[in-house]
Order: structure tokens, then C-alpha cells, then sequence
């Protein structure tokens, strides 16, 4: 048996004993407010008998499913814990107080105060424990993706997987907007270089056209950065031109 397996069966049998426990505490709870109501003039009437503790009990459960919303929107909720409070409390109180409704407290052994209050208390606990085991089966997919394949290349396949192309990414030397593009210093320095070879000679003029011509874009600092790399070369045609010796 896997260990997924085992926590499975572990976790589905928790859950009946919880149900289980859930249902006898209610019941047990619910027959003995019953019984008090019984007592104290609904005697009668057995159907307003029976219905009367659900307007204690029912405080519990709504209280509790609305606690369980709350944390599933990560959210809290103060109208659900106080629902959940009074039905919680007016119910434990309600069976205690009902052990001694003849009025002769002082007779009541202390183990009979016991018995009433474990049931609502079982009760409560166990349907806590139910909604919270309910919260995380629900949650759980949302923030623990299923990972059961148990194939460990899949994280790394997908990581490895180059990033898409992101639409807004101009290539490079693409105009925007119709207007040139900016070229680096090494791209200028060969434009220039060229021009120099055609004309013998190479001023800001002269350069700027033939940025121009290659349909790019050069700033003043540009320039003068470009006109002081190509000086040495610009003095050397200068120095074997027709005119020189």
C-alpha cells in the first residue's frame, strides 16, 4: 500500500467517525432540550416540543457553514462565530440547567451535570472538526496542484521551455513610428569609416549624411565622440592627399 493510499483510507475513516460522532452528539444533545422543553410547558404540544431546541441547534450548524465560507474567501466573518457562539453556549447551558429543572440543585450528583454537558460539547467539536476537513479538501486544489503523476521531469520540462516571444519587444533596428533608428558607436564608426574611404575626407557634415543614408539617426554627442575615434584616420587621409609633400 502507497503512502497516498494509506492517507486516503485514513482520511476517509476520520471523516465517518466525525459524521458519526456529529450525528450521536446532536441527537443526544437535541433529545435532552426535548425533554426540558417538555418540562417547562411544551409538554402538550410534541411537535412544538421536538422543533423547539432547533432554534438553539441550528445557531451551531449555520454559524459553522457560514465560518466555513469565510475561510474558504480568506475572509473573517464575525456574524458566523457569534451565531456559532450563542447556539454553542445556549445549548451546553440549556442541557446542564435541564438537570436540575425539579429545583432541588443540591440533590443533582455533579457526574449528572457531566453527562448533559457532553454531548452539545461532543456535538460542537466534532461538526468544527468536519468543517475544517472540508475547508482544506475544498482548498486544497487551488493552492496544491495534483501532483500524483509523480513524474518529476514535468516541472523541469516546463521550466526549461524558452519564454515566449513578448508581443510589446520591438526587434532590433525595426523603426517605431516611422522614424529611424538609433545606431550603436561601432555601427556609426563603420559609417563613418566608409565615407571616409569615398570622399578622402570626413567632416560632421559629411557624416551626418551618411548616417542619414543608412536610414539611422546620430545625436551631436554622437557625433563628436564618432569625428574623435576616426581623427587619427581623418589626419592620415588628409596626410596622403593629392594636395600633400
Amino acid at each position: 500500500m502507497t503512502k497516498q493510499a494509506a492517507e486516503r483510507y485514513a482520511l476517509v475513516a476520520a471523516g465517518l467517525v466525525i459524521v458519526g460522532l456529529t450525528a450521536g452528539g446532536f441527537w443526544l444533545s437535541y433529545a435532552h432540550l426535548a425533554e426540558v422543553a417538555g418540562q417547562h410547558g411544551l409538554g402538550g404540544s410534541p411537535t412544538r416540543q421536538w422543533a423547539w431546541p432547533a432554534t438553539l441547534d441550528a445557531f451551531i450548524v449555520a454559524g459553522e457553514l457560514l465560518m466555513l465560507r469565510a475561510g474558504l474567501r480568506r475572509v473573517t466573518d464575525g456574524w458566523s462565530i457569534a451565531l456559532t457562539a450563542v447556539g454553542s453556549v445556549g445549548s451546553i447551558a440549556l442541557n446542564v440547567a435541564g438537570v436540575s429543572g425539579t429545583g432541588h440543585a443540591g440533590r443533582v450528583p455533579v457526574l449528572d451535570y457531566v453527562v448533559a454537558a457532553v454531548p452539545p460539547t461532543a456535538a460542537l467539536l466534532a461538526f468544527g472538526v468536519l468543517m475544517r476537513q472540508i475547508h482544506q479538501l475544498v482548498d486544497q486544489p487551488a493552492h496544491h496542484p495534483d501532483t500524483a503523476s509523480g513524474d518529476p521531469a514535468a516541472p523541469s520540462t516546463a521550466s526549461s521551455a524558452p519564454p515566449p516571444e513578448r508581443s510589446g519587444q520591438v526587434p532590433e533596428r525595426v523603426p517605431r513610428g516611422g522614424r529611424p533608428a538609433k545606431a550603436t558607436v561601432a555601427e556609426l564608426v563603420e559609417i563613418g569609416r566608409t565615407a571616409l574611404a569615398e570622399h578622402g575626407t570626413l567632416s560632421r557634415s559629411l557624416l551626418r549624411k551618411a548616417v542619414k543614408g543608412s536610414e539611422l539617426t546620430i545625436g551631436s554627442d554622437r557625433q563628436t565622440e564618432v569625428m574623435e575615434i576616426l581623427r587619427p584616420e581623418i589626419e592620415a587621409a588628409a596626410g596622403t592627399g593629392p594636395g600633400h609633400g
